[in-house]
């Protein structure tokens, strides 16, 4: 835990010091960027009534380690992540898991079905609601990085959801926000 708080300090502390420095490629100087101009504009939902199983399956075909949880009517309500479903799967089980391989490698490795034997399900039959965060975190469009880090790391959450005029219009991730900062040195 430690080092997982240490690598968020830093993350806030790099957005921070690029934020300060001139930008030498044209593109928006950081201080000046907001969520807007490094969301992702595709926004991946999956609806709450689809089992575990197959989230487990839409996540990794999608290639995303979380995404969007949405009623019958398209309304965002939650999200469901990887995580949460190893953390089901390790409260069902009466043993520890194994960190399945496709935690440690990329994703431009194709997943097997023995991948996906790996994060087997106990209970097939329950429901993406039983199992998400209920609690979807959203910041404007024209919401400063800077704010967009600390946001992430107050409520220690891998992905923001991008509105304007309450509408989800985009999403952006850790690895957005560590993108920005690569781009500006």
């Amino acid at each position: 835990m430690v080092e997982y708080l240490n690598l968020q300090s830093e993350v806030v502390r790099m957005v921070s010091e690029v934020a300060v420095m001139e930008n030498q490629t044209g593109a928006p100087a950081m201080k000046n960027m907001t969520a807007r101009d490094v969301m992702n504009p595709h926004v991946i939902a999956i609806r709450a009534d689809r089992t575990v199983q197959e989230a487990a399956v839409f996540l990794v075909e999608q290639a995303i380690s979380g995404a969007l949880v949405t009623d019958r009517e398209d309304a965002p309500i939650g999200v469901v992540s990887m995580t949460d479903i190893v953390e089901m799967r390790s409260e069902e089980s009466s043993s520890v898991p194994d960190v399945p391989e496709y935690y440690s490698r990329s994703w431009e490795y194709q997943l097997s079905g023995e991948d996906m034997d790996e994060l087997h399900i106990e209970n097939p039959g329950r429901l993406v609601k039983d199992i998400m965060t209920p609690t979807v975190y959203t910041v404007p469009g024209d919401t400063r990085l800077n704010k967009v880090a600390q946001t992430m790391i107050a409520g220690r959450i891998h992905r923001l959801f991008v509105t304007q005029d309450d509408d989800v219009v985009g999403i952006v991730t850790t690895i957005d926000m560590l993108q920005a900062i690569a781009e500006q040195k």
